[in-house]
């Protein structure tokens, strides 16, 4: 390993050779725009800029020389450093990377370790992004920003004219506080909350107590509800069913009972409140717990309404008792009690469960002659089950019911259709889940055309692949590298090299570069078919794209983010 002397001293005919120091000095004081450092050091964005500066030989020469300036640490002895009088010419001088997203860069403020609220404070007015709810959501949900940087971004951002000053925004940095389990601030932002005089709202108070929840701290979220009237919120039936909803949807349902009996005859109930403890016993196939909750409920006057019947019915079939639950489905009618959607599916999903298909359609087409309509969760449980099956024909059949009814199935519901059918058999059906989707005016997500392109391009099926490319560009879903290597990985299978060079170089410029295996494979590929040439040339060209991509990651490592 060269000796530190060695080093400093290449890095002095390195400053020499480019007179880097003429050149801040120059770009600081005149007028003009100035350049960003992050073009010189990693020629990715602005290359006109780049080309009327320093030559390639420079641009070389700059790549080496990140690999030794440090530029993590102010101080006398960083080049770079040593031309900023104070930190705002320092924020002033880091130009935005063209590659950033709009939360990207805000987030690569905190990385800068400023100090000082106002430092921060300017830097963030200075970013030059377009603020919404939508980047304030992606700030504070993506990344690893720790709870004081959350808090102090989002309390820049309230006060900008784009965001507005509601309770919805303030769920949105609560949920992600209770998130990454921040519970100390996510408590002070409540506390500020009340000081704003911001009502909070039962989505919030379901925010706050699922977080504790979430995390497991059961204790504290029992605890919370005592200290409702602290925070702005009322202790009701409705607080009281927010919580008992997070804990029985945690499988806390012992906790939930217990509470319950705490608060029984000081905070009024009602048949939501039993509903919460019933389905949560159900899950587990407690029926004597169920009897229990369900005396309980009658004893203090509500009569069991269609939700109680249909969580008794699922609780007895994941007990393994079918017959006693086909008994008290045919009893119902004796009760005055009609079935519902809610209660059919019960029956539906218990025999789903047991594997007994033929009973499952028999309460299916029951519902039907009832003229009771299907819901999307109905549905969804038996195309899923089909699937799992692999009674592929089954499920695109009840595919096609569910669409004639008028049931517009969810971006989520397609996207694990599509996920099923392309981990077994060829694309066929996966393709005709897509294309029945988009004829209903369903939405596709990502992930649903990579799916489809993963699939095809294992397949060999490249006309039916460049067309699904298109239609995801069309549905304003940019390619990203994943998108890329599909593509050429199905290229280079039936052996369009010509192609799959052209897509590779569309890759490289925009900033993608494929994985070694999609790159060996394309090269392998064009050295078997002796054309040696172009795979030379485009080895030259990943490999510069290779040297750019690590001087990217370099530089964002250390919170350059300009």
């Amino acid at each position: 390993m060269p000796s530190m002397a060695f080093q400093l001293e290449r890095m002095a005919t390195f400053l020499a050779r480019l007179n880097l120091t003429r050149y801040f000095s120059q770009s600081l004081h005149s007028s003009t725009s100035v350049l960003p450092f992050s073009t010189l050091v990693n020629p990715l964005n602005n290359s006109n800029a780049i080309n009327d500066q320093i030559t390639t030989e420079e641009c070389h020469v700059l790549n080496e020389l990140s690999e030794l300036l440090p530029v993590r640490k102010k101080n006398s002895m960083n080049p770079i450093y040593s031309q900023f009088s104070s930190e705002k010419d320092l924020v002033k001088t880091r130009a935005i990377d063209g590659f950033l997203s709009p939360d990207e860069k805000l987030r690569g403020i905190f990385l800068q370790k400023l100090k000082g609220k106002t430092a921060i404070y300017s830097a963030l007015t200075n970013a030059d992004v377009e603020l919404s709810t939508d980047v304030v959501a992606n700030v504070v949900n993506k990344g690893n920003l720790g709870g004081e940087a959350m808090v102090l971004f989002f309390n820049w951002a309230i006060h900008q004219e784009t965001i507005p000053k509601d309770i919805g925004v303030y769920n949105i940095i609560l949920k992600a506080l209770g998130r990454r389990k921040f519970f100390v601030f996510m408590v002070e932002m409540l506390h500020d909350m009340r000081k704003r005089e911001m009502n909070p709202n039962s989505g919030t108070l379901f925010l706050v107590m699922d977080s504790f929840v979430r995390a497991h701290q059961v204790s504290k979220a029992i605890q919370f509800f005592g200290q409702l009237e602290d925070f702005g919120f009322e202790r009701d039936t409705q607080s009281l069913n927010a919580v008992l909803q997070c804990l029985c949807q945690r499988s806390h349902v012992g906790a939930a009972n217990k509470l319950l009996d705490k608060v029984r005859g000081k905070v009024p109930l009602n048949s939501m409140t039993y509903n919460f403890i019933i389905g949560g016993w159900s899950k587990f196939g407690r029926v004597s717990e169920i009897e229990r909750t369900l005396k309980a409920m009658v004893a203090d006057g509500f009569d069991p309404d269609y939700l109680t019947y249909s969580y008794v019915l699922e609780g007895l079939g994941r007990a393994g008792l079918i017959s006693e639950a086909v008994e008290i489905f045919d009893n119902l009618g004796e009760k005055g009690i009609s079935p519902n959607a809610s209660v059919y599916n019960a029956m539906i999903f218990n025999f789903i469960s047991a594997g007994d298909f033929d009973k499952c359609l028999k309460y299916y087409e029951l519902m039907l002659s009832y003229n009771c309509e299907p819901n999307m969760c109905t549905y969804t449980r038996i195309i899923s089950a089909f699937l799992k099956a692999r009674r592929v024909s089954d499920a695109i059949e009840m595919f096609d019911a569910m669409i004639d009814r008028g049931i517009t199935p969810t971006t989520g519901t397609i996207t694990s259709f599509i996920e099923s059918l392309c981990s077994y058999g060829p694309p066929h059906a996966a393709l005709l889940i897509h294309s029945k989707a988009k004829k209903a005016g369903c939405t596709l997500s990502l992930s649903a055309y990579k799916l489809l392109l993963m699939r095809l391009s294992r397949a060999g099926k490249c006309g039916m692949l460049l067309n699904i490319w298109h239609e995801m560009e069309e549905s304003g879903f940019l390619p990203d590298m994943e998108v890329y290597e599909h593509v050429i990985y199905g290229l280079c299978h039936v052996g369009q090299l010509d192609n799959a060079i052209l897509v590779m170089e569309e890759s490289l410029r925009k900033g993608f570069c494929p994985s070694r295996i999609i790159c060996s494979k394309l090269n392998n590929k064009l050295l078997g078919s002796h054309q040696v040439e172009k795979a030379y040339k485009l080895f030259l060209k990943i490999k510069d794209a290779r040297r750019k991509e690590n001087a990217r990651r370099y530089w964002r490592a250390k919170g350059w983010h300009f």
